[in-house]
């Protein structure tokens, strides 16, 4: 049965791609990453059996881990990537790859911004390079300075990621050649903001409050907040309606929330479009090891969502049109990053 279609032209603002993990499964720290999937899917997707909860099918690229049999055993390549994107209507991605050095001890990183820019290079139509070039403090900012200007003006990096759960605070100065960095080559940073979320990281390195130490220095700086801020979600719409110029919104990883917990996902959105409005918010999966349930979630539930009336009435929340949903789903990151929102996928009828 083919998946329902629409005519939104959709943009993944965070897409991960990694290399195959099976060289580095017997660091004890990728085993507890492991570990951490059974709480993901329990606080992400809810009840076992749910609307939300995985149900890979026998063609699903989804990749379950094990932590008993020494992590992940497989990694979407980035030919499934595109199969799915295909299959749920994503036109493009921003993908990037992640450090999580912490996990080996900081002898090798998951992957590569070489290897993301690779698949970037093949499938230039869909893909858009976000390279990660920390862990900014343990690498030395200059070396990651230099890292990203390269990928910038050589292999076609549109914006950046800064990791701070592993890294170190937002406003922490010695970091501030990065920011500035960012504003020499206008490319939008994206951060991780709110809670941590995955062993051996600090909360407290990622809190929304900070990035008004950056704004305050670096007035001209794009920033784009991950994962609406969680669980500091009201200090991150306080801070995006203070800078207009300055703060996005990104939706990655808590869209399944639309289907799993959607009161719990009104009050983040319709806060959001409140304190943001509809111009300053972006759409992403966030997905990684199991994107087929990642991008499902992700692309059905903004496309069917709908603030409860109660909560509109109650909390002041607009309704979401059908124009919020075509900016958001990837209007918005398209100007943003200064690319064309051109379909990829024909629609279906």
């Amino acid at each position: 049965m083919k998946e329902q279609r629409d005519d939104f032209f959709k943009l993944d603002v965070e897409l991960h791609l990694s290399a195959p993990l099976t060289d580095i499964n017997y660091f004890p720290g990728v085993k507890r990453y492991a570990k951490l999937a059974a709480g993901f899917r329990r606080y992400l997707y809810g009840p076992e059996g749910g609307p939300a909860w995985p149900k890979p099918s026998k063609e699903s690229k989804d990749s379950e881990p094990s932590a008993g049999a020494g992590g992940y055993q497989t990694t979407p390549t980035p030919e499934d990537i595109i199969t799915v994107m295909d299959k749920y209507g994503v036109d493009m991605a921003c993908v990037l790859p992640e450090s999580m050095m912490v996990s080996t001890g900081y002898s090798k990183r998951w992957s590569t911004n070489g290897f993301a820019a690779q698949a970037c290079e093949k499938y230039p139509d869909r893909f858009i390079l976000q390279p990660n070039v920390g862990p900014l403090i343990h690498r030395g900012v200059k070396n990651a300075v230099w890292e990203l200007e390269y990928l910038v003006k050589e292999r076609n990096a549109k914006c950046v990621k800064f990791y701070p759960p592993e890294d170190t605070y937002i406003n922490d100065r010695e970091i501030w050649p990065f920011y500035a960095k960012c504003c020499d080559l206008d490319i939008p940073v994206c951060i991780h903001t709110g809670g941590g979320i995955l062993p051996f990281v600090y909360t407290k390195y990622c809190l929304p409050m900070h990035l008004e130490d950056v704004i305050n220095d670096f007035p001209e700086i794009k920033i784009v907040a991950y994962h609406f801020g969680w669980p500091y979600h009201h200090d991150l719409n306080l801070i995006a309606a203070a800078n207009p110029d300055n703060v996005w919104i990104g939706m990655s990883f808590f869209l399944a929330w639309a289907v799993s917990a959607p009161r719990r996902f009104a009050e983040l959105i319709g806060e959001a479009m409140r304190f943001a409005g509809p111009d300053r918010i972006v759409w992403g999966t966030d997905a990684h090891m199991q994107p087929d349930t990642r991008m499902k979630l992700s692309v059905e539930g903004w496309r069917n969502f709908q603030i409860p009336e109660d909560m509109q009435e109650g909390y002041g929340y607009a309704p979401i049109r059908m124009e919020d949903r075509r900016k958001i789903f990837g209007e918005n990151l398209a100007r943003l990053i200064k690319i064309e929102p051109k379909r990829k996928i024909k629609t279906q009828k």
